[in-house]
């Protein structure tokens, strides 16, 4: 962690991997905190890079972006929105500092929906083309099947458990909390997912939630996590020790 971390040490260690978390500062139904997304990516890159490098990764897990895309709620009171364009002069910089100290692969954990780093990759791999750049969005890297009953994506039954586990301080009583009800669009093309606009989120939802958080507990939110962070140790570990050409195969 390189936030807790001295320069003694950061000398004398040769690190192949960077981690970069990425999250976001928004709206959670009323039962989260804004920072819901920090506090997650935080959790995960943490104990997964733990993980790693006790397996031999000499990895670096750099300190958090707190500011995600959020151009659909610029409505809904101070959630905090960053553009894709902020984000590749970000990424930019980091990558800057990152390719004059030896790093050869950058991870972006990403922690928020909203955040795509597709297109801000390839064009990063122009200027740094020495450098490989990776996106994980660490919610889908274990199956939510078998854990989770209710569907959602935002301030759900998944995200709720998981702060359950992780900071169940930050988190006002589930009485309190929205259902969750969210609209969706009705053309097929949007249900089928051929087709893609942004969602106004306001109107969308009720409590800026989608998925009903209210079945949520912290042996769930902990068992998903144990199940994530083991497979995104294992990911860091692979890459961090395997060139680009041994991670290709035929």
């Amino acid at each position: 962690m390189l936030a807790e971390t001295n320069w003694k040490t950061v000398k004398e260690t040769s690190y192949t991997l960077a981690v970069l978390p990425w999250g976001a500062t928004e709206a959670h139904n009323y039962h989260m905190p804004y920072a819901t997304d920090n506090y997650q990516v935080d959790h995960v890159a943490e104990r997964a890079a733990e993980k790693a490098w006790q397996q031999g990764a000499k990895l670096l897990v750099l300190p958090t972006i707190p500011f995600g895309v959020n151009t659909g709620q610029m409505d809904i009171h101070f959630c905090m929105n960053m553009l894709p364009s902020t984000q590749l002069a970000i990424l930019k910089d980091v990558c800057e500092v990152l390719v004059r100290h030896g790093i050869t692969k950058l991870v972006i954990l990403n922690g928020h929906g909203a955040n795509n780093f597709v297109s801000l990759i390839r064009e990063l791999a122009l200027f740094y083309p020495q450098l490989m750049v990776v996106s994980v969005n660490w919610y889908q890297a274990a199956p939510k099947k078998g854990i989770f009953e209710l569907p959602g994506d935002h301030a759900d039954e998944m995200e709720t458990s998981v702060m359950m586990h992780i900071a169940p301080n930050l988190l006002r009583p589930l009485s309190e909390a929205g259902d969750g009800a969210h609209k969706s669009f009705n053309l097929d093309g949007f249900r089928e997912g051929w087709a893609w606009t942004q969602r106004p989120w306001s109107k969308v939802t009720r409590d800026t939630g989608s998925g009903d958080p209210r079945k949520a507990t912290p042996e769930k939110g902990k068992l998903f996590l144990e199940n994530t962070i083991e497979n995104i140790a294992t990911f860091f570990t692979g890459l961090a020790k395997a060139s680009v050409d041994e991670l290709l195969k035929d």
